[in-house]
């Protein structure tokens, strides 16, 4: 009874009465800090500390040469380069776009965009197994987008043919509109761009949807153009959790393996994402060195993780100053 709210009665003379006012004590719902604080260090433990003191364990079976022969090998230090740019590059277009689709979905009503809203979470559920195979047959060189120019080429001809003229191009005579994806490795940013959408989307929308729009016609009223309210006003409010979804969607991204090895032309030295590197190198029962590229890996995505909670920290403390 002790760890629950009770009630109190003002002095004696107060003109209130026997008003009740809440306890200041702090309410616990479930057990106390004992039980929970031990499940909660035990489950850290079990699931996250454990797993990656085993692949620091597992690298440190390698002499520091032999470590840095494995992440300076030129086909490994090549995977490194496209996983990490097209990484930066998916997080960056969705830190655009993803900023777009938050604004809409709050800020505009339009019909069905419940049904948008739950689409968001499709690359949640989605195996990434089956989105790599969705993506591969649209923009591979037969898929629709992929082979766009030969479908069109096919179908001139077959209306040619039912005119009664012939095939009147060749089948490569259009190959200037198919979709690049046989010579760069856009496919493998536009699938990392997919599963990444939903940390940014997710992370702005409760900040916008919380924002108080009064601040904004107060900007209006004082002469402000819609750009100068975007960005002098809104933006800085949402900045901080557009910037963690962004931190979030490159982590995210600098580990996909099972969408990007379906659409990725997965050429040693070319395009083949650091993932697969590790999966090749347990194929070859190198397993020392699979875990030395991924613990490169788990480097920068604590670095960039760590580096964003610094920034939102000070930038938090930024603002309480001036408010202060």
């Amino acid at each position: 009874m002790s760890e629950h709210a009770t009630p109190e009665r003002f002095p004696q003379g107060s003109p209130t009465g026997q008003l009740f006012r809440p306890s200041r004590r702090r309410v616990r719902l479930i057990p106390g800090l004992q039980l929970t604080l031990g499940y909660t260090l035990f489950y850290l433990s079990l699931m996250v500390l454990i797993p990656l003191a085993g692949l620091i364990f597992k690298t440190a079976e390698l002499t520091w040469a032999e470590f840095w022969q494995t992440i300076t090998d030129p086909i490994v230090v090549a995977s490194f380069q496209l996983t990490f740019t097209a990484s930066a590059i998916a997080a960056g277009i969705n830190g655009i776009f993803g900023l777009i689709v938050a604004w809409v979905l709050v800020r505009e009503p339009f019909p069905g965009r419940r049904l948008f809203d739950a689409l968001i979470d499709f690359p949640f559920a989605l195996p990434t197994a089956v989105a790599g195979l969705t993506f591969s047959q649209l923009y591979l060189v037969d898929g629709w987008i992929g082979g766009f120019g030969r479908h069109v080429a096919g179908a001139i001809n077959w209306v040619a043919d039912l005119a009664g003229s012939g095939a009147v191009l060749a089948p490569d005579a259009l190959s200037w509109l198919n979709f690049p994806y046989s010579t760069t490795n856009t496919g493998i940013v536009i699938v990392l761009i997919f599963v990444g959408l939903p940390f940014v989307v997710r992370t702005v929308q409760p900040v916008l949807r919380d924002w108080d729009t009064e601040y904004e016609y107060a900007a209006l009223s004082l002469g402000a153009n819609r750009w100068t309210i975007l960005w002098r006003v809104v933006f800085p409010e949402i900045f901080p959790a557009w910037l963690s979804g962004l931190a979030l969607a490159f982590a995210r991204a600098l580990g996909e393996y099972g969408s990007v090895i379906f659409i990725a032309g997965n050429i040693p030295g070319k395009s083949q994402i650091a993932p697969l590197q590790i999966v090749t190198k347990l194929d070859d029962f190198r397993y020392s060195q699979a875990t030395a590229i991924g613990a490169v890996l788990l480097f920068f995505s604590l670095v960039t993780l760590f580096a964003i909670n610094g920034l939102e920290w000070w930038m938090r403390r930024h603002e309480t100053s001036l408010s202060g």
